[in-house]
């Protein structure tokens, strides 16, 4: 897209699609990208509302976690939030300060007539970021109103949400306890290996301004926890014990983990997770991508210990090789994760 001074299109969300093609989103639409012929393949509908979602009228996105990795056909999921509605970079610079967007697209991209279905969250933000939870949960953190770029954002969001991508459309929506720092322009969050989130900095001034500006330059870091690492939750959080971390695997291998639970084991509520790494800016978390891996039954192999059985995926473009978090979840309650590498 072309808007005169005042883009819209950059730092574009893109995804590795399980055909090994690239979805591309800027602005308010999206293409399917064959990266090796520089050739688009498919052209997906606008969204709907047609309001910006990428920089200075920054929204976030994530590739929901992939799932039925055994099957013929593998459905890919892109959810689209929040952003600035149509013309916010212009009035923001101007000193009036518009309320953010408090809409999300999602969409299946890997279906023959993709469309997008829109859903409500409960606030509005620009300039969010947005972290897969291990349990495949999604959080979304940071934000303010405005847009993104110096000084032209008000109203940070300080409560985070969590969306949980397989409940009812209505029902995806939490929101979770505030924090008292404000985190706009420049902040980040990232995943950690024992299930929180590290969020840090904000910075929405040209220089490093600590003093003398509405937002001064923050480079302090904070955790955020998830509910699912309450202490009354502990006995249910299981614990891996084999393999060590670290170790290296080829696509499509079978890998027994095993783990302890200290408490009553639900074998039908267990599933393994593997999570890229993600690095973010500008609300834009690139690598970032989690599998839901097959596997086996849950055996009983000694006093609270037992073995599942997994399998890695089966080619680089439904993992690109590298290093991913892998977690067993049990009830919706994560183990730490050991570090795998998988090539």
């Amino acid at each position: 897209t072309n808007v005169p001074r005042e883009e819209n299109n950059l730092y574009p969300f893109v995804f590795l699609n399980v055909d090994g093609n690239l979805f591309i989103f800027a602005n308010d639409r999206a293409v399917l990208l064959d990266y090796t012929t520089n050739a688009v393949v498919k052209t997906y509908p606008e969204i709907p509302g047609g309001d910006p979602r990428n920089y200075p009228s920054t929204g976030s996105a994530v590739l929901l976690p992939l799932n039925n990795l055994e099957a013929q056909t593998i459905q890919a999921e892109v959810l689209v939030c929040g952003g600035a509605p149509k013309g916010s970079y212009l009035k923001a610079t101007g000193g009036d300060f518009v309320d953010a967007l408090n809409t999300c697209g999602r969409i299946s991209i890997t279906d023959p007539n993709p469309q997008w279905t829109m859903e409500t969250m409960p606030l509005a933000r620009t300039m969010g970021d947005m972290v897969i939870l291990p349990n495949g949960n999604v959080l979304i953190i940071n934000a303010a109103s405005g847009t993104a770029g110096w000084q032209i954002a008000r109203n940070p969001v300080l409560s985070p949400v969590i969306y949980r991508p397989d409940n009812p459309s209505g029902s995806r929506f939490e929101v979770q306890n505030p924090n008292t720092t404000p985190r706009m322009y420049h902040s980040t969050a990232v995943l950690l290996r024992d299930g929180r989130v590290l969020v840090g900095g904000s910075n929405p001034n040209e220089l490093y301004n600590f003093t003398g500006v509405l937002f001064p330059t923050d480079l302090s870091l904070e955790a955020f926890s998830p509910s699912y690492l309450d202490s009354q939750s502990a006995n249910l959080r299981p614990q891996i014990i084999s393999p060590d971390s670290h170790l290296k695997y080829a696509y499509g291998q079978r890998v027994d983990i095993q783990f302890t639970s200290s408490g009553l084991l639900n074998r039908d509520l267990i599933k393994v997770t593997m999570i890229a790494p993600g690095f973010n800016t500008h609300s834009n978390t690139m690598n970032q991508r989690m599998l839901v891996l097959p596997r086996g039954i849950v055996r009983q192999v000694g006093k609270s210990v037992y073995e599942v059985s997994c399998v890695l995926p089966k080619s680089g473009k439904l993992a690109p090789p590298g290093y991913y978090l892998l977690f067993v979840v049990h009830q919706d309650i994560p183990s730490e994760a050991i570090w795998v590498r998988v090539n």
